[in-house]
């Protein structure tokens, strides 16, 4: 995967954690759990991300 796809695939997921969230704030989900793993997720994607920068400097 590209850095420009990663970074593209990360604005994406923080996009739908952010939904997830507001959607949690007006009606409760019954798994919390998700909006967890998405936000863990986010980290490892910005982990490899910088990486992967770190790598080619």
């Amino acid at each position: 995967m590209s850095v420009k796809d990663l970074r593209e695939r990360i604005e994406a997921e923080k996009a739908n954690h952010q939904q997830m969230k507001l959607n949690h704030a007006v009606s409760p989900i019954e798994d919390t759990s998700k909006i967890r793993k998405a936000g863990k997720d986010i980290a490892r994607m910005l982990t490899i991300l910088t990486e992967i920068e770190n790598k080619a400097e």
